[in-house]
């Protein structure tokens, strides 16, 4: 039934979003009756919003224009095979090389602690299939928020991200610190390097300075490791109780974007990922998810491990945390990993 409705809505060219959350077992839909592009305003608008990296650009799938639609899903045993779609692109692994050297320079100048690199890599399709790339994503990352967003005026956007940027329902808040990466090799013994311990603690000391003004209580666990796909993290869970002056609003623009995809300081980094960078992000590293839904409550995602599907070809996006000990070499092959999180679900 969900599956129909949101070929249907793709026929018609209305907008619609289908999406995953966590360890759900249930796919929900909000399917817009109108083809209005609808701006968030003061985060108090209902329904599922899709806001760009730059926060130029943040939009409303409204839950007062749409139908909702809830089923649940089975797992299915899916093939987990590699599949490169495409040899490596020696230009594009030089020019990728050569802004980490300038993200490290920059750092031993002082500039900013942290970096986040990131690049487009785009593969031609020669079928595509919405819906089943969806439903691939959502057997492949249970773990993840999974999502598939359309609107005529905006695109196509699919993705399987294992970062919270916020959950909030009343006062009370959710978030995570998500950095470090390492393929996963098939053990459980996880060890990381004083790189990624770094890079981790940085962007768990920056979350925090930043709710601790506008909170009354701040709790933060120990550092864990935890598995999206084929690829380890760490992560630190923080919550706690926002102070009663402090709107939705204020909070996810202390947030967003993170160190974990940004860097810190977060004006510095920025400014050099816009100069640098040499593509523009888009919605990539920006946020998704249910915006006062369900009981008021907020479910908040950063927008990573995604591709945007444009004239038969998809557009995948990742990127690199760039530390003072970072290694370019080790860093592309790090982006290389994480790109296989969306090719794998192209596989037919």
């Amino acid at each position: 039934m969900i599956v129909e409705k949101a070929k249907e809505q793709l026929a018609e060219n209305l907008p619609f979003v289908l999406y995953c959350k966590p360890n759900s077992e249930r796919i929900s839909g909000l399917f817009q009756q109108n083809d209005t592009l609808y701006n968030v305003g003061d985060f108090t608008e209902k329904g599922f919003v899709f806001a760009s990296f730059d926060g130029n650009q943040t939009y409303l799938i409204p839950e007062n224009q749409s139908e909702r639609l809830t089923v649940s899903w089975e797992k299915k045993v899916l093939e987990n095979q590699e599949n490169s779609l495409g040899s490596i692109d020696e230009d594009e692994k030089n020019s990728f090389e050569t802004v980490v050297k300038k993200g490290i320079q920059a750092i031993e100048n002082r500039e900013f602690k942290k970096v986040v690199v990131s690049r487009k890599e785009t593969v031609a399709l020669d079928s595509f299939d919405l819906v089943s790339v969806f439903e691939n994503l959502v057997q492949l990352y249970p773990s993840t928020f999974v999502y598939c967003f359309y609107h005529p005026k905006v695109g196509i956007w699919l993705g399987a991200t294992p970062e919270q940027l916020l959950k909030a329902k009343d006062n009370q808040f959710e978030t995570i610190a998500l950095a470090g990466t390492q393929k996963d090799t098939g053990t459980t013994a996880i060890n990381w390097e004083k790189k990624e311990k770094e890079e981790q603690q940085i962007v768990t000391d920056y979350i925090v300075a930043k709710l601790e003004n506008v909170a009354s209580e701040v709790l933060v666990s120990e550092p864990y490791s935890i598995k999206a796909g084929s690829i380890w993290h760490i992560r630190t869970d923080i919550s706690g109780v926002l102070n009663s002056d402090f709107s939705l609003r204020q909070v996810v623009q202390l947030l967003h974007p993170t160190p974990a995809v940004c860097g810190l300081p977060k004006e510095f980094s920025k400014a050099f990922i816009l100069e640098n960078e040499n593509y523009d992000r888009s919605f990539y590293t920006g946020f998704l998810g249910e915006l006062n839904s369900d009981s008021e409550s907020s479910d908040l995602f950063v927008n990573l491990r995604c591709m945007q599907i444009e004239n038969s070809q998809a557009h995948l996006y990742m990127g690199c945390g760039i530390t003072k000990d970072s290694i370019p070499e080790k860093e592309w092959g790090e982006s290389i990993n994480k790109s296989m999180t969306m090719k794998k679900a192209l596989v037919k």
